[in-house]
């Protein structure tokens, strides 16, 4: 690591040449300024881990530089320095966003121990930035993207129980990402360097998977012509994503409890115990408590499961992020087909993606983004080809998959209505026309909106 770096302002030239002589023999990286137009033409070109300044200067003072340098980088710390008479502007000076203040005269070591404090601050302060930074950059490499506050909020989650030895329940709907925040949680644990194994509870009937996730011995039923060692098993010391848990059956909704309970798992046909270290990420599109309601689902189980729910949101919550989905599978796309048409979508095209209620989610965004990149004739898509690929989707009455997204009447009046007038090239005249509103209703609306 680089010696931590500081300017000194003051305009004593001969407090200056002290201090610097001192702090560089501690391993400080020392620069200096006279006056406080210096000082910020300094900063501007190589900006320090903390800077040093007098209060009272001629010209650009103590409170000057700090508002100046802060404005510039309002993360750097400013340490103020001031004759005893002036504790009452330093301490106004901390108000500010100061990181502290020393009075003159005072002890070197006493500087340098808060330079040093000062210092260490920012520097914990910009390697936790970068550690955000390249984690977003990894679940964005998953597929978690987004800048929305829904989304952000699962990298949050993300972030903060990754770690955490405690069972994970992620709930949303088919199609949203489920897997990919196991994955995750996977991948930022410190189990990362150990399996990650999934299992589907409703793809599979009750016998073959109390089989497959505890394993059996030979001959333990008709056809174990050899020993196998079992989900949980190959999961030891990573972790075992339980996708569609709701659908579990009830006989093994109990031993899955006893797991979570006691960590010991019994291959069928032994009494013989293993200890097995596997962290349970479960999920589900069903309401599990309705489940649980209805005699269907353990309630011991759920809560135990349910120690750190995780909500996905449906892609109609986090509209914002469409456009940069979009960006992301044409990237991916691209690159794996064989010879993609299309390689951008039009603003108008976005818009009609954004407005469609997704009722298959980003899976389903990604397979129209597939579809188009392969079929359609031009290399930018337009409005009218999205929508032509999404009036593909379904036989159904739109109004079907309306019912089928949860939305309130306001909700779906509103978007009908943003719809019908860009529809109308942004007319409100014609988009009254076509609705049989008078427009004032129209101008209403949008006024009410924004208040």
């Amino acid at each position: 690591m680089s010696n931590p770096s500081v300017l000194i302002v003051d305009d004593n030239a001969d407090m200056i040449d002290v201090l610097s002589r001192y702090l560089a023999d501690h391993g400080f990286a020392v620069e200096s300024a006279l006056d406080g137009e210096t000082a910020i033409e300094s900063f501007k070109q190589r900006a320090p881990d903390v800077v040093l300044t007098d209060l009272r200067m001629k010209g650009l003072d103590g409170l000057d530089v700090l508002e100046e340098i802060k404005n510039i980088d309002p993360e750097v710390a400013v340490i103020i320095m001031t004759a005893f008479g002036n504790v009452e502007s330093a301490v106004d000076a901390v108000q500010r966003g100061a990181f502290h203040y020393v009075t003159k005269p005072f002890k070197m070591a006493m500087v340098r121990v808060l330079l040093e404090r000062a210092a260490s601050a920012r520097r914990i302060r910009e390697d936790n930035r970068l550690l955000r930074a390249a984690f977003a950059e990894r679940l964005s490499a998953n597929g978690l993207i987004g800048h929305s506050d829904a989304i952000r909020e699962v990298r949050r989650l993300i972030e903060h129980v990754a770690d955490s030895p405690s069972p994970v329940l992620i709930l949303g709907e088919t199609g949203t990402g489920k897997e990919l925040v196991a994955r995750a949680l996977h991948l930022e644990s410190e189990r990362r360097g150990g399996p990650f194994v999934v299992v589907n509870c409703s793809a599979l009937a009750e016998p073959h998977l109390e089989s497959q996730l505890f394993g059996h011995v030979r001959g333990a039923f008709a056809g174990a012509t050899k020993a196998r060692a079992g989900l949980f098993g190959e999961a030891d010391g990573g972790t075992l994503f339980l996708d569609e848990v709701g659908d579990m059956p009830p006989a093994l909704q109990a031993r899955l409890l006893r797991v979570l309970e006691s960590g010991e798992i019994r291959a069928l046909g032994t009494d013989t115990v293993q200890q097995v270290s596997v962290r349970c990420v479960g999920a589900t599109h069903r309401d599990l408590k309705a489940l649980v309601s209805a005699g269907q689902f353990r309630e011991d189980l759920y809560f135990r499961l349910a120690v750190v729910p995780i909500h996905v949101p449906p892609l109609r919550a986090r509209q914002r992020d469409i456009p940069v989905l979009v960006d992301h599978f044409l990237t991916k796309l691209s690159a794996r087909a064989a010879n993609p048409t299309a390689t951008r979508f039009s603003a108008a095209a976005l818009r009609v993606l954004e407005d469609y209620p997704w009722p298959g989610n980003v899976r389903e965004l990604e397979n129209i983004v597939e579809r188009l990149v392969v079929t359609f004739p031009g290399k930018e898509v337009d409005a009218d080809g999205v929508r032509d690929a999404l009036a593909g989707l379904s036989a159904t009455d739109t109004f079907d998959w309306l019912a089928a997204t949860p939305m309130t009447l306001d909700e779906v009046q509103r978007r009908y209505i943003n719809a019908v007038v860009r529809r109308s090239g942004g007319s409100k005249n014609r988009a009254a026309a076509i609705l049989g509103v008078d427009v004032s209703t129209l101008y209403r609306r949008e006024k009410n909106s924004r208040s």
